[in-house]
């Protein structure tokens, strides 16, 4: 029988030394320093994914911390850094409270302020009780002013460097490890004030990511495109459109990400869709089944996506009637967007699901999305741990 490996989506707790090293702005004052603080936590985190458990492991993201110096403050942030042609444009804030991308049958996205599921649930999230966390501030982001092209040649090798070296001292190849960098979708949720159109704008982060596509290719590592913007761009339509119309809007970012793919190893790449990792009540989410296709039409060999949290878990059922074509999924069986810690037989039954639509040869167990910055530390590792038990129960009663 064919085992069912295990990974996750990406980011991981950081150490206590990375944190003291990223607030005491070392990356700025000290890069040598810096350098081997980072190449030394991301030793450890590939040991303890390692000592864990897990198959196919990653740096943690561990490299793509801003500085507090120049902190735009969420996941995507990094990119920005390795990218020329943007800068701070002081009271432009379009990216997150106006309408500001033309596209495709006049459909509009109204901005990360202007969630469907913010208007529904304005005391959750904006209210003297809120409950609802965001997660990291996004108060500022950059805007396109110049033509963009790609600086991060350094940053990149330095993931690479790092990572390869970390998987050769626990007796790896590095064709076990992966690095994740953003699909230019969601790259391109900031401000425009220099291409004419949105999808001009989507286009043009498509040769600046192909090279860090390619550096992380070139290096024998895996790679992972994370795409949030497929899924969750839904919520910021008001109002609420035709799933159909939908499926039209975000043609130009599926087709995004197979131009930047061109040439280059596909059976090493792996896809990343999530509707978000706020934790919100989701209920306007777009239903997996209604964007399942154009996702598959991104010509990768692995698809990673949300299936452990109670607003998707459902959604197993898309894999009833689609033929894989020999690619594999990456099904989510434990989940960031909740402190409690899944049982392995849980997990085990969760993969058994998947396995018998589409072969257990073709299901890798991994998390909803990443869990640096979401849960406690403590509770992201033990569910690592539960993941790789639940994938064991999992191969022991397939058997």
């Amino acid at each position: 029988m064919d085992l069912i490996l295990t990974s996750h989506a990406g980011s991981l707790p950081r150490t206590e030394r990375l944190i003291e090293a990223n607030q005491a702005d070392l990356g700025i004052k000290d890069p040598e320093v810096y350098a081997s603080i980072l190449a030394d936590e991301v030793a450890v985190v590939v040991e303890r994914q390692r000592a864990t458990g897990i198959d196919i492991v990653n740096d943690g993201e561990y490299g793509k911390f801003m500085s507090k110096s120049v902190d735009y403050g969420a996941w995507w942030s990094y990119s920005y850094a390795r990218t020329s042609g943007l800068e701070i444009v002081e009271g432009d804030d379009s990216w997150l409270t106006k309408e500001h991308q033309s596209t495709p049958d006049d459909v509009q996205l109204s901005g990360f302020a202007h969630r469907r599921d913010m208007a529904r649930f304005p005391n959750a999230y904006f209210g003297p009780d809120a409950t609802v966390a965001m997660g990291s501030s996004i108060d500022v982001q950059p805007t396109a002013t110049g033509p963009l092209s790609y600086i991060g040649q350094d940053a990149v090798s330095a993931d690479a460097t790092n990572l390869v070296a970390a998987l050769q001292k626990n007796g790896r190849d590095a064709n076990t490890g992966f690095i994740t960098a953003i699909a230019p979708g969601s790259a391109s949720r900031i401000s425009n004030a220099y291409y004419d159109t949105e999808e001009d704008f989507i286009k043009a982060w498509v040769p600046v990511l192909r090279e860090e596509y390619k550096a992380i290719l070139d290096a024998g590592l895996l790679l992972q495109i994370d795409d949030p913007s497929l899924a969750e761009s839904y919520d910021q339509i008001t109002p609420e459109i035709d799933p159909k119309d939908y499926v039209r809007f975000i043609r130009t970012r599926v087709d995004a990400v197979n131009e930047a793919l061109e040439g280059l190893d596909r059976s090493r790449v792996r896809y990343h869709l999530c509707w978000g990792s706020w934790h919100g009540p989701h209920t306007t989410d777009i239903e997996f089944e209604n964007i399942a296709d154009a996702m598959l039409d991104i010509d990768v060999a692995q698809y990673s996506f949300e299936a452990g949290n109670v607003r998707h878990e459902h959604e197993w059922r898309v894999w009833e009637n689609r033929d894989l074509g020999g690619r594999k999924i990456l099904p989510g069986v434990v989940s960031h967007a909740t402190n409690v810690v899944e049982h392995p037989q849980l997990v085990a039954d969760r993969l058994i699901r998947f396995a018998d639509l589409v072969g257990s040869d073709n299901v890798i167990a991994s998390s909803d999305c990443g869990f640096g910055g979401r849960i406690h530390p403590d509770i992201a590792w033990a569910k690592l741990d539960t993941l790789v038990k639940g994938a064991a129960l999992a191969n022991e009663q397939l058997s």
